[in-house]
């Protein structure tokens, strides 16, 4: 009796996929993004406006150096963002970088982020590259530690030196510690999104 009220309910269901598709859409199937990625020819100046803005939606835009053509060669480009420090699980407003693992990852420890994208031409099209770099703050000591704050005299009795206890460590330095390719597939699907089945807008001749 089981197995047949089973059959019957596929049969329904499969009924009603033929007869209505759209109320029953095909799973979505998601397509990887390569990174480094091609592009074909397109008009660099547009290219290079949807890179920035697809790195804009994550980062603050440090630098740009836009691809160009000199005498002899074409140059490459590049977009670099300022160093970001990522958001922690108890920030959700924050809604930038780090998701999932890498966004624990930042809760546990300080992690700053920059992300760089490379555009390199050649004479049939681009090739893109989206690299964001993760780094670990350095610092001097624990966060609200106390050494050095008190001395022992020979008597046995502490001398504390209020000048010398510090709630907050200072920061050393930077050093790397890998790359964030969960937010590196993002920008760079954000840039294939903008670039793929768009039609650049057409210059302006200028009036002789």
């Amino acid at each position: 009796m089981g197995m047949t009220s089973l059959c019957g309910c596929q049969r329904f269901q499969q009924t009603c996929r033929d007869a209505i598709p759209s109320m029953f859409p095909p799973p979505v199937v998601e397509v990887p993004v390569s990174n480094p990625a091609r592009i074909g020819p397109i008009d660099p100046e547009f290219l290079m406006f949807q890179v920035v803005d697809a790195v804009d939606d994550e980062f603050k835009i440090q630098s740009e150096q836009w691809v160009r053509r000199d005498n002899v060669q074409w140059l490459e480009g590049r977009v670099t963002s300022y160093p970001q420090v990522s958001g922690t699980t108890l920030e959700p407003w924050k809604g930038e970088a780090a998701r999932g693992f890498e966004r624990l990852q930042s809760t546990i420890q300080t992690i700053r982020r920059t992300a760089t994208v490379r555009i390199t031409p050649d004479e049939t099209g681009y090739n893109l590259e989206v690299n964001v770099l993760k780094e670990k703050e350095d610092v001097d000591q624990a966060q609200a530690s106390t050494a050095g704050s008190s001395a022992q005299r020979h008597d046995g009795t502490l001398v504390r030196n209020e000048n010398q206890q510090r709630s907050l460590p200072e920061t050393l330095g930077w050093y790397e510690i890998g790359r964030d390719t969960a937010l590196e597939r993002k920008i760079m699907e954000g840039i294939l999104g903008r670039v793929s089945n768009v039609e650049p807008p057409k210059k302006k001749l200028l009036a002789h």
